[in-house]
């Protein structure tokens, strides 16, 4: 342990490059750049409110911001643990050339992805404001979902990173999951009905719904469910173990395949 925290020290400050490089490559040819961090779930929240509030007769006033809350949580995870899956393959000429400790390419795909989906809070914030769903005391409870979603993508990433090295249609097969995980983390229904028709167990099973709901709670001004915090928590932490045994594991064999 101690000489893995030695190492980490040596190479922090590649880790800082490397987050870096990432955020400069996803905008690199895009006329407004991290701008459109900012434009993206602006845009998709409006079109998923005309559609479930001007169709489907929702009149809630707080509805954007509830889609909104759940959208930029999902986006994260869904994009950091893409990127984290292809990390391995998609750096393999500095693998085959120079000594980096290998975990750190999963690491900055989670962390610059990271960095860019709390730039994006910037809009919930604007949005609610705008809406009138002010912040209250329990708005200092986001931190915990907030720090939640970092582990489990983290988790989920390193044993993606890992299985993708070996497995390249791992690629599309992950892309059908998180349509699967999207429907099932309620981002732009509300779970009442779901809940009542005694399919609710669909919702708590799902971490990032979990995640979510939280995060939600700490926007609305309500007090989290403890049950889903711990349960969120501890798949997160058991992803993180799993997705490191095996890392460590595998990660000699990586230069073979790539």
């Amino acid at each position: 342990m101690v000489g893995s925290i030695k190492n980490f020290m040596k190479y922090r400050f590649l880790l800082g490059e490397l987050i870096k490089k990432g955020i400069k490559l996803k905008y690199r040819r895009s006329y407004l750049g991290i701008i459109w961090t900012l434009i993206e779930p602006l845009l998709t929240m409006m079109v998923l409110t005309f559609v479930f509030s001007t169709l489907f007769g929702n009149t809630d006033k707080s509805y954007p911001v509830y889609i909104l809350s759940g959208r930029l949580l999902y986006s994260f995870f869904s994009t950091g643990t893409k990127a984290a899956l292809k990390s391995i393959r998609a750096n393999s000429g500095m693998i085959k050339k120079v000594y980096v400790p290998k975990y750190l390419y999963p690491l900055s795909s989670i962390l610059f992805n990271y960095v860019i989906f709390l730039l994006s809070l910037v809009v919930l914030a604007v949005v609610g404001l705008a809406l009138g769903v002010w912040p209250t005391l329990y708005l200092l409870q986001a931190i915990i979902p907030l720090t939640n979603i970092l582990l489990l993508s983290f988790g989920v990433g390193m044993i993606l990173a890992t299985m993708g090295v070996f497995f390249r249609d791992l690629e599309y097969l992950w892309g059908v999951a998180l349509m699967l995980v999207m429907y099932a983390s309620a981002i732009f229904y509300y779970p009442d009905r779901l809940m009542a028709g005694g399919k609710g167990w669909i919702l708590k099973f799902n971490p990032l719904y979990c995640i979510i709901d939280n995060f939600r709670s700490a926007v609305f001004g309500e007090a989290m469910d403890m049950t889903m915090l711990i349960y969120s928590l501890v798949f997160s932490l058991v992803a993180i173990a799993i997705g490191l045994y095996f890392f460590y594991k595998k990660q000699d064999d990586f230069i073979l395949h790539i």
